[in-house]
């Protein structure tokens, strides 16, 4: 009750770091091979090692029993078939894959996993793994002077998490997001490892409130459960990029979404009627600024209830959603787990009579407060709730509705521990636990249920989904947006490394209120954090109730002339941003990248906090503080040109770059290209034309990305209508070529044919396409 007053440090608490005793498991006693499992049982416990690929592995330890392989609430993987060299001697026994070593050493049982040259990349020495009687487990591994984590899904402060101890469990956190705020709302108990250049990711698939410690000893961290089993999973890289892969191809890769998500959300808490809905259209269209959604935070209902409307407030809300689109701008309503307890409720009736809520193991329902006042909540671990619950949003979707936001879905209830009850149980589809086991895993679940009751209701359309709370795997389902943060510089400037440890941890459709949802924000701190929210994965502008408007147009002419620059430019940069969902939505990469990812052999980008990556090729440094319109950046090897000005900068270096109010330095390297679309109106948020920007580099380069589209909005990708160019540009002090070396697809786009711009041009160039020499400004046909 006191812990954010001075008696937080009074000299007669305990600290903390009272020495807490494990059980270590011992040494081997028995080895055997059971299927495709390899069995050790231990003086004090049984470990199951198994191989999901050549290149990652999984290590389950149970200290009672033989290890369950079936309890994971997120890996959709299934085990590839892998060759297995098995060696044993006195000491230890090797299990070999071609992509690494795993090594047991007997006494005691400790493992250590090396690459395929004989890197080292985690190890056990003094202490390994073990366990409390009271159920808790944990594991120690060695850390390395070298070592940098990253990943932790959304955490705030700097990028690099060494030196850090973090906590996972679902917390709805309104106060300030200092970097010592933990936890947060998403629970991602995956990091990486980077050291000298090569990867490796571990994944602790526990649901149990689990806490990371790369703080507390000098060579060693550990990760730790309160229950459950010790499992996790070790990948072997060795570059960020195939860690990436490897942990996605485990939890799954986002679905390509729907491009109006992708495009520009205004949202407030709350537009409070129809009618000011209707004028905050209106405002968009009439000065021209693009917004492809409009979110209804809880005001929209009828006394907070979920899947109603208020009949004062709203009086026709599908003819309200009917009009908007026609102006081309989607609604998206907010769903809340917590249902009213209110025997007149429709939902409620159902939800008690059908036994949806969730229960003390004696029967009867709990109830929590939230909005709505005292509320149940779906038991959203059983399937047929899911889809109870997937069902009710017909309701939206019946009026015209394509997009759903989580929140509260921690799940956050008003009371000292703003949470449910622990010992509430689940019934986990036919294995029953409590809300301490399933807790991390309430908000993913719930997102579980409307993703999927929302595709079933829109038949062929593309569902978007907004959630606050998940765990691992959470991307299959949701975009994420980090919560509410509040309109300061510091937290501009904390958005970067957690959108960018968010992609890291395989979730790339993220962002955070752009602007800052709470407190008042300023001109000068919404028009530089629009310039690189136009860049996030994830943009939304947003704000809380009792706090200045921010919407483009609420500071005057001058802000909004720029604001509406960087909102239009968006949609320009359309067709790049949408290739690169592509990418993630294939191999699990993000959309803004910390540097380190594409130059993982470069240590002066391990610990880059304020310039990200959008895609492989762009860099984007933007203005972080107040009054500033000089920055340091920093540009990794390569040459790099000014996307507006077509200065060159020489990489491996370290250049000063100005930056006016109205500017956002945007950067390109030398000898790659980039695709541009065309803003024409808010109707038709794209137009017909589509270029390709091509950066010249006088030295022998080549490089080569896969251009990608398809309608942007309904699932027919997945039956082959989609169109796919693998493109290859070629640089050297005479010519450039450009070649479509492959096209797949039976999607016939708008445009037939893209039109080629070469920046860097000497005279002394050529420009060749497809074979054929041409003029700089010309197309390329497809």
């Amino acid at each position: 009750m006191l812990e954010d007053t001075s008696f937080a440090i009074h000299p007669g608490k305990e600290t903390g770091n009272e020495a807490i005793k494990y059980v270590d498991i011992g040494k081997v006693i028995e080895y055997k091979t059971t299927g495709e499992n390899y069995q050790f049982i231990s003086e004090h416990s049984y470990v199951t090692i198994s191989f999901f690929s050549d290149s990652i592995v999984r290590i389950v330890m149970n200290p009672w029993t033989t290890p369950d392989l079936t309890l994971s609430q997120t890996v959709v993987a299934t085990p590839e078939k892998v060759k297995i060299n098995e060696h044993e001697t006195n000491e230890t026994i090797i299990l070999q894959t071609t992509k690494m070593e795993l090594v047991v050493r007997k006494q005691p049982l400790r493992i250590t996993i090396k690459d395929v040259a004989g890197h080292v990349l985690v190890s056990e020495l003094e202490r390994g793994m073990a366990y409390r009687e009271n159920g808790e487990v944990i594991v120690f591994k060695d850390k390395d002077e070298q070592d940098h984590f990253y990943g932790f899904g959304e955490k705030s402060g700097f990028l690099d998490k060494r030196g850090e101890k973090y906590e996972m469990w679902n917390t709805d956190v309104y106060a300030p997001h200092n970097p010592e705020t933990d936890p947060l709302y998403q629970s991602i108990p995956y990091f990486m490892t980077l050291r000298d250049g090569r990867a490796h990711g571990v994944f602790f698939d526990n649901t149990f409130k689990t806490t990371f410690d790369l703080k507390s000893y000098k060579n060693t961290y550990s990760f730790h459960a309160e229950g459950g089993q010790l499992d996790y999973y070790v990948m072997t890289g060795p570059e960020p990029k195939s860690v990436l892969e490897q942990y996605t191809f485990l939890t799954g890769r986002m679905p390509l979404p729907a491009k109006w998500a992708l495009g520009y959300h205004q949202s407030r808490y709350s537009y409070e009627s129809e009618e000011e809905v209707r004028a905050l259209a209106k405002n968009f269209v009439e000065r021209d600024i693009p917004v492809d959604v409009i979110h209804l935070d809880i005001h929209y209902m009828d006394e907070y209830r979920v899947f109603t409307f208020d009949k004062n407030r709203f009086p026709n809300p599908e003819q309200l959603i009917t009009d908007l689109r026609e102006m081309g701008i989607r609604i998206v309503p907010i769903v809340d787990p917590g249902v009213k307890k209110d025997p007149e409720y429709p939902i409620y009736q159902e939800g008690v009579w059908q036994d949806n809520f969730c229960k003390y193991i004696e029967g009867n329902i709990y109830y929590g407060e939230v909005w709505p006042g005292v509320s149940a909540f779906p038991d959203f671990t059983e399937e047929r709730i899911r889809k109870w619950w997937g069902k009710q949003h017909a309701y939206y979707t019946n009026m015209g509705v394509e997009g759903i936001w989580n929140d509260m879905n921690e799940p956050a209830v008003f009371n000292e521990t703003k949470t449910m009850d622990t010992s509430v149980m689940h019934r986990n589809d036919g294995r029953p636990t409590t809300h301490r086991e399933l807790h991390n895993v309430y908000g993913y679940l719930m997102g579980k249920a409307t993703y999927e009751g929302m595709k079933s209701h829109l038949k062929c359309k593309r569902p978007f989904l907004l959630t606050r709370a998940g765990y691992a795997g959470i991307q299959r389902y949701a975009a994420v947006w980090t919560g509410d943060n509040r309109s300061f510089w510091e937290h501009l400037q904390m958005s970067l490394p957690m959108v960018m440890n968010l992609g890291l941890s395989g979730i790339a459709f993220t962002g955070p209120d752009v602007g800052g949802f709470a407190h008042d924000t300023n001109p000068e701190l919404l028009v530089r954090w629009m310039q690189i929210g136009a860049f996030t994965p994830y943009f939304r502008n947003h704000s809380a109730i009792g706090t200045r408007y921010q919407e483009p147009w609420m500071f005057g002419e001058k802000y909004e002339s720029i604001l509406k620059k960087y909102i239009q430019m968006r949609y320009e940069w359309m067709p790049q941003l949408y290739l690169l969902f592509y990418q993630a939505s294939g191999q699990g990469l993000p959309v803004m990248r910390p540097l380190l990812l594409e130059y993982p052999d470069d240590q002066k980008t391990y610990h880059l906090n304020d310039q990200v990556m959008i895609g492989d090729n762009v860099i984007v440094a933007p203005i972080l503080a107040p009054s500033v319109t000089d920055r340091v950046v920093y540009f990794p090897e390569g040459s790099w040109v000014d996307f507006v000005t077509e200065r060159e900068y020489e990489g491996n270096q370290v250049h000063i770059v100005h930056a006016e109010l109205d500017e956002l330095p945007i950067f390109v390297r030398k000898g790659t290209a980039i695709m541009q679309g065309q803003y024409v109106s808010n109707t038709e948020k794209q137009g017909k034309d589509l270029w390709m920007y091509v950066y010249a580099s006088q030295l022998n380069e080549e490089y080569r990305f896969t251009f990608y589209d398809d309608d942007g909005e309904t699932f027919s990708y997945e039956d082959g209508e989609y169109l796919k160019l693998d493109v290859q540009i070629t640089s050297s002090a005479k010519k450039v070529e450009i070649d479509i070396i492959d096209k797949e697809g039976t999607y016939q786009p708008k445009y037939n044919e893209i039109k080629v711009k070469v920046i860097g041009l000497s005279d002394e160039q050529n420009v060749i396409i497809n074979g054929v020499e041409r003029t700089n400004h010309s197309s390329l046909t497809i």
